[in-house]
């Protein structure tokens, strides 16, 4: 997780630190981005830059605590929120927090918008069970912009494994690709 060079053990090693240490302090949250692909296929299919987290808006005061009083810092960037930051340590491992809100029916009122149903993904990250967003979501929040070739990747693999359909604006991204 971060810019430095860390070999996939230690990557995982670093999720499943965060993981247990969400679990202790009765943190919910669900993986999302690359390693919530890799959670729905049950394995690390390729180097993650940072863990994309999603978690009730509510919750983040306290997450933003125990990771600071762990040497987690805000990384500054261009697309910084109230609900979408990074927080990063000296050693280069970056999560990115997404928050959300909903009100007692379930509706989205704030923060970034996870439909209820996207938040009953099952999977596991090194054996562990995690929540996650779901596959069919998944593909859909990789749909709507320029994915990089990662990107494309991981809608195939959902699509492969859980046969998901592959959205027209991706389908003609990887018809460009395999021009290339």
């Amino acid at each position: 997780m971060g810019n430095s060079p860390r070999l996939p053990d230690a990557l995982l090693q670093d999720v499943l630190e965060i993981l247990r240490l969400c679990e202790a302090h009765e943190l919910e949250i669900w993986i999302d981005g690359g390693w919530g692909v890799d959670a729905l296929l049950g394995e690390q299919t390729r180097p993650h830059a940072d863990l994309d987290i999603a978690l009730r808006h509510s919750d983040v005061p306290r997450l933003r605590a125990l990771l600071e009083s762990r040497g987690y810092r805000d990384v500054p960037r261009d697309d910084t929120r109230e609900h979408n930051f990074v927080l990063g340590d000296a050693s280069g491992r970056q999560i990115d927090i997404h928050s959300f809100e909903h009100d007692a029916d379930g509706n989205h009122v704030g923060g970034l918008p996870y439909p209820l149903d996207s938040l009953t993904g099952a999977g596991s990250i090194g054996g562990r069970p995690v929540r996650c967003i779901s596959a069919e979501w998944m593909v859909k929040f990789h749909s709507g912009y320029a994915l990089d070739d990662r990107g494309l990747d991981d809608v195939l693999a959902l699509h492969e494994r859980f046969g998901l359909p592959i959205p027209d604006d991706v389908a003609d991204l990887l018809l460009r690709r395999d021009h290339r």
